[in-house]
């Protein structure tokens, strides 16, 4: 019985809801962690990918490449794909590592070029051939790097270039662009272009912070976009008197992360708001900023280790993987396109029922036929059990099904094509790959504990929420609910 739809606290829309891989009881944390950039600031992904795209592209025309007649195309790219650098190919891959779907450069790729390139490759992102697209950072990149491998194959860049070092070109040009600065002062000059407000979330963040979780901030970006960024997204909805700093008991900017979780460095303590460091002598003070250091330093500052610290990132390797795999750190990931795949998955439900009917109706018809053909067989060579239907009846029938295959192909065909462009026309869905889990997917399953499309969902679970994983369901299930 659906017992939610008359409780006074009905559960959130399948868009805004925490989705659970491990089970977690809140109660047992005793602090959170949070990233800041497409974690506790979402940005407009388009409008932030171009501006990283125009600066890439400035500073590859400075250079002397013939790029000036680029443009970004927000559509190109998905979260979760992964660049093959041997052969120039963005692909999309399913959890196994196969490669269902691949283009060279900008042009798609046919079912025979794939198989004959994929037929014995598997991704496998431990190798440096491929590079993971897991944040949407990546976006204007792997725009870029795609458009420039379609300028390579033409000729119009130097003949030496390969596929490999043409990525570490882009990819050396945008890190440039980021530390340069330029690219983050046209943020800060006009935030209201770039970041797309939650008005829920500094309440959710204090109902946290009430219930006794320490709060951190631990993110890559330097302290004076961190402290202007924060400033925007967060003060206007506190209180009078408050800031952002007065939800949180410890802000580490220039964290370096992956290494954060991994080695060990100095902190260096922000003393004022332009910035100004000095070295961190003893312990770590209580509601102070500071410059990199690491998480150990952090665990021995709370007090706290392991299943007791929940972190909450956009990267799955820099935030989620590394955090929970050396230290032992609950995880959540932030993933804001999920809540365009879900409305897509929720306005396609009658579309989705029609190929389920469509399919079941077709597997019975070949399980006939293949059963046919067998009784031929033995009939033929004259083994096994006489068949009931005379030959030339069962040839009859064969050829009946084989029609009326064909027919529900006919079917099937349109209707599975329009959903494999639900999200993205190009590449359709970010969590699969038809049936099956995307690459992304199984990265999702393997690493975040817990996944939502904003950290203010959490408010949906409160302080005191139980997370329960779900029944995952067997190829044998009987009851077909559960997948």
């Amino acid at each position: 019985m659906n017992t939610h739809k008359t409780s006074s606290h009905p559960l959130p829309q399948p868009a805004r809801r925490v989705y659970c891989n491990r089970t977690l009881n809140m109660r047992s944390i005793e602090a959170i962690g949070f990233d800041m950039d497409y974690t506790l600031i979402h940005y407009r992904a388009e409008a932030w990918e171009q501006a990283a795209y125009e600066h890439l592209r400035g500073s590859l025309v400075k250079q002397g490449w013939p790029v000036k007649k680029l443009r970004f195309d927000p559509d190109a790219v998905i979260l979760g794909l992964v660049l093959d650098l041997e052969h120039g190919n963005l692909v999309k891959a399913n959890r196994f590592g196969f490669i269902k779907q691949a283009l060279h450069g900008t042009k798609a790729l046919n079912f025979d070029k794939r198989r004959a390139l994929y037929s014995r490759s598997l991704v496998d992102l431990h190798e440096p051939r491929w590079a993971f697209l897991n944040t949407l950072f990546s976006m204007s990149e792997a725009c870029m790097y795609a458009q420039l491998v379609d300028l390579l194959d033409k000729g119009a860049l130097a003949k030496n270039m390969s596929y490999a070092g043409l990525h570490r070109v882009v990819r050396e040009n945008l890190d440039v662009a980021h530390m340069e600065g330029s690219l983050k002062a046209c943020i800060m000059a006009r935030p209201e272009d770039y970041v797309v407000l939650d008005e829920d979330l500094p309440l959710v963040l204090q109902d946290f912070k009430q219930a006794g979780k320490k709060l951190l901030l631990i993110t890559n970006s330097e302290w004076s976009y961190t402290q202007h960024m924060m400033a925007y997204a967060f003060d206007h909805y506190l209180p009078a008197g408050q800031t952002w700093r007065d939800l949180f008991d410890l802000v580490v900017v220039s964290a370096r992360k992956p290494a954060f979780f991994a080695g060990r460095n100095p902190f260096f303590k922000v003393i004022d708001q332009e910035g100004r460091l000095l070295p961190q002598q003893g312990a770590l003070e209580p509601g102070a900023a500071y410059l990199g250091g690491d998480a150990g330093q952090v665990e021995a500052h709370l007090g706290l280790t392991g299943e007791q610290i929940l972190y909450v990132g956009d990267h799955i390797f820099a935030d989620v993987n590394v955090s929970k795999n050396l230290l032992r750190w609950r995880t959540a990931l932030i993933i804001r396109d999920l809540e365009d795949e879900l409305e897509a998955l929720e306005n396609n439900l009658s579309r989705r029922d029609d190929i389920a009917k469509l399919m079941e109706e077709k597997e019975q018809a070949e399980h006939d036929m293949v059963h046919m053909r067998l009784e031929l067989q033995r009939h033929k060579q004259d083994y096994g059990p006489k068949p009931k239907t005379p030959p030339s009846k069962l040839r009859q029938k064969i050829q009946s099904l084989k029609s009326r295959i064909q027919g529900i192909d006919d079917k099937l065909s349109p209707l599975l094509k329009e959903q494999g462009k639900m999200h993205n026309s190009q590449w359709g869905l970010l969590l699969r790959t038809g049936n099956d889990k995307s690459h992304l997917a199984r990265q999702i399953e393997g690493n975040a504990d817990l996944y939502t499309s904003r950290v203010s969902n959490l408010g949906s679970i409160t302080p005191f929420g139980f997370l329960r994983s779900p029944r995952t369901s067997l190829p044998h299930d009987l009851d077909k609910s559960v997948n």
